[in-house]
């Protein structure tokens, strides 16, 4: 059996970032990944927007707020110091009517007592700064940034490489067992012992903590986001990033125009609720996931709950054209022709016993465990705070087996 000081479960860039925390607080530390896929990003990570965040959407002096703050800085001076390509293009958050006006000065005041720079533009100085966009009124958010998540973890992969880390591809974790001394991790063929067991496992982030015998009161519920992307002749319609103002009851941004590092520019993506967890074909289905959202309690009061919205989602996600209303409110000039296919992403999304989106980081403690249960967005940007959290926690952790501690 190969012994290690600590064992991460998931490849994602929570997992990586994680690792190299490790190796940076104790450097010589036996370390190892198991990732169940051939590559690193291969699920959330590798299937967003690519975009930085700068923390505008966030409670002042919320966990979020800080850990996307600090996220931004650290991404960017590790893009520089791995010559990672990065363009800091801004963000304009848009409103098209009275409502989004309010919710827009909401979000400004959130802003500034964040510490985030913001400039208020009227319907004019959108019109000189956005030709193609149309509104009431805008936010500029001038620190937001476009990356490519991916190429970040690649680096990463090579750096903890280097350092002494084993990282292992293809390795589906099929049992966990934590005893006095340590925690046992079986996968294909392989054993292996660790005296701490730390899963960024993402979209199968409650089933690796209930394989390893905790017990959770929410589950993991897939929001497919499906994007189209612009073609070529069109890349030049905006200059920033373009975002809608959100709902604030809910966690996602809305339907937005992304550019992306390699010139490309994207739309979307919307939340259509995901019959598979990891399917990201059009009508992919996974009867064990439907299985499992269907026994859950929370998943039907979720529904009774967001009806009105999953309806409109749904409607978006069947129709070209109720998508390519939610984007003219703001950009006007688009056409079907210009809603080219482009692949999906999947949000995982925990969700409580009564129905409740678990909008915050939630994790499960045992004494020589931690599991990064629910890792909302801004995660990508913020995972290199969110890292150094996660170990501070794991080496301080005193609670009983199976204690869930929202941040």
């Amino acid at each position: 059996m190969m012994r290690f000081d600590f064992a991460i479960v998931g490849g994602g860039i929570v997992g990586l970032a994680t690792v190299r925390a490790i190796l940076k607080r104790q450097p010589g530390a036996r370390v190892l990944l198991l990732e169940k896929e051939a590559r690193f990003a291969a699920h959330q990570t590798g299937h967003n927007s690519g975009v930085i965040h700068a923390g505008v959407y966030y409670a002042p002096g919320s966990l979020k707020a800080r850990l996307c703050r600090d996220g931004a800085i650290a991404t960017k001076a590790f893009c520089r110091q791995n010559d990672i390509p990065f363009d800091v293009c801004g963000k304009l958050i848009v409103a098209t009517n009275a409502l989004e006006l309010e919710r827009m000065q909401a979000l400004e005041g959130r802003a500034r007592q964040n510490g985030i720079e913001v400039e208020r533009l009227t319907a004019d100085d959108l019109r000189v700064r956005e030709p193609n966009i149309a509104g009431l009124g805008a936010l500029f958010v001038a620190a937001t940034g476009i990356v490519s998540y991916s190429a970040i973890c690649a680096a990463l992969a090579c750096e903890v490489t280097e350092k002494g880390a084993q990282l292992r591809l293809g390795s589906k974790v099929r049992a966990i067992a934590e005893d006095p001394q340590g925690v046992t991790i079986e996968t294909e063929g392989e054993t292996f012992h660790a005296d701490r067991l730390i899963a960024c496992a993402g979209l199968q982030s409650d089933r690796v903590a209930r394989m390893a015998g905790l017990e959770l009161d929410c589950r993991i519920v897939p929001f497919r986001g499906e994007y189209y992307v612009l073609p070529p002749e069109r890349n030049h319609v905006v200059r920033h990033l373009i975002y809608p103002v959100p709902d604030p009851d809910l966690p996602f941004l809305g339907i937005h125009l992304t550019r992306m590092i390699d010139g490309r520019v994207t739309v979307g993506p919307n939340a259509v609720l995901g019959f598979s967890r990891e399917g990201y074909g059009r009508g992919a289905v996974s009867a064990s996931d439907l299985y499992d959202m269907a026994r859950f309690p929370g998943f039907w009061k979720t529904l009774g709950i967001h009806w009105k919205s999953g309806l409109r989602e749904s409607r978006n996600a069947l129709s070209r054209n109720g998508y390519l209303a939610e984007c003219r409110k703001y950009c006007p000039s688009l056409t079907l022709n210009d809603l080219q296919p482009y692949p999906a992403g999947i949000r995982a999304q925990a969700v409580a016993r009564d129905g409740t989106l678990i909008h915050d980081f939630l994790f499960a403690q045992s004494p020589r465990m931690l599991h990064v249960v629910n890792a909302p967005s801004p995660a990508a940007t913020s995972a290199f705070p969110i890292a150094e959290m996660i170990l501070d926690r794991m080496l301080g952790v005193t609670g009983q087996a199976g204690a869930i501690n929202a941040a």
